[in-house]
């Protein structure tokens, strides 16, 4: 659980470096992926070479697939924090677990309860009302916070399918073979979203390649790689739960580094999102209430998107 928290707090990091960043947010984003893709390589190029003979067509093609999500929830999470207040964005990207199980339910024909229904309609209403509240709270000069919060929307729906696409895969597939080819992709696709902006992947000062490493090594590997650890000794539920920490955090940290007090409006409507996605998680139905198992067997129920949720951020 001590792990568990420093994790949460690791990653309540991330938005204030990509605030911190002057670089191009799809740039910001390539190279996250891609040290963290560097830190991961050396696990896999070891003793876990053979792994990836577990991999077949089918799996290779789905988690490229999740990669790609992977790539848009990145690409447009990172814009949204240059449009909108960290509170804001961090607490509507966190979204996608109602959007997991909207899309389990339409796509998989998987049962969800009152309370996964109740919690859908509480964070649809928080969102709403964050997306409404505060227009005038932009960050970029020219900007509307609208738009920033509707960027988070869409990075969190990306999320949603990136869980989507990858459940069915770590049940029959390790992590490292997983998310090598998960990272691998998610570069790709950033990398294409930096040349369709004509963005430059050199020339940036020193303080910018220290940022994009800290990104990969905080939020990346001390946030979201002790995370997959944590979820081999307690119940996702709890990481669900813990991981709500993170908006949390990451609003004060923006009090405190980047004195941005959020608006009444956002406050209040991102207790109402924290409140539905505590909600959702913690429903019967979402296979919060089972026993979890260990390694890439103990994703099971309509729930998996607490643990596969957190190797995204």
């Amino acid at each position: 659980m001590l792990a568990l928290a420093g994790a949460v707090v690791a990653m309540s990091t991330a938005s204030i470096l990509i605030r911190w960043s002057a670089a191009p947010s799809s740039v910001v984003a390539f190279y996250r992926v891609l040290f963290t893709l560097a830190l991961v390589v050396p696990f896999v190029l070891g003793e876990r070479r053979s792994e990836f003979r577990t991999l077949s067509r089918r799996d290779l093609l789905s988690a490229t697939a999740a990669g790609i999500a992977l790539g848009i929830h990145f690409a447009a999470w990172f814009e949204s924090l240059a449009w909108t207040s960290v509170a804001a964005s961090v607490t509507l990207v966190q979204t996608q677990p109602v959007f997991v199980a909207i899309g389990a339910y339409l796509l998989l024909d998987e049962r969800i309860d009152r309370r996964i229904v109740g919690g859908i309609v509480l964070t649809v209403c928080g969102a709403a009302a964050m997306t409404l509240a505060d227009p005038g709270a932009a960050i970029a000069v020219e900007g509307d916070a609208r738009f920033g919060n509707t960027l988070a929307l869409v990075g969190a729906v990306a999320a949603g399918a990136y869980v989507l696409a990858g459940r069915s895969i770590r049940q029959r597939v390790s992590v490292f073979p997983y998310v090598t080819v998960v990272y691998a992709s998610c570069a790709l696709t950033l990398l294409a979203v930096v040349g369709a902006q004509d963005a430059a992947l050199l020339g940036y000062p020193p303080r910018e390649w220290v940022l994009f490493v800290a990104l990969a090594a905080g939020p990346g590997l001390l946030g979201h790689t002790v995370i997959n650890w944590a979820l081999e000794h307690v119940r996702s539920t709890v990481v669900g739960i813990t991981m709500l920490g993170e908006p949390v955090g990451a609003t004060i940290l923006a009090v405190l580094l980047l004195a941005e007090v959020p608006g009444t409006g956002t406050v209040l409507g991102g207790v109402i999102v924290l409140g539905g996605i505590y909600l959702a998680s913690t429903s019967r139905s979402s296979g919060g209430d089972r026993e979890e198992g260990s390694g890439g067997d103990r994703e099971e129920g309509s729930n998996r998107d607490s643990d596969v949720a957190a190797k995204i951020d």
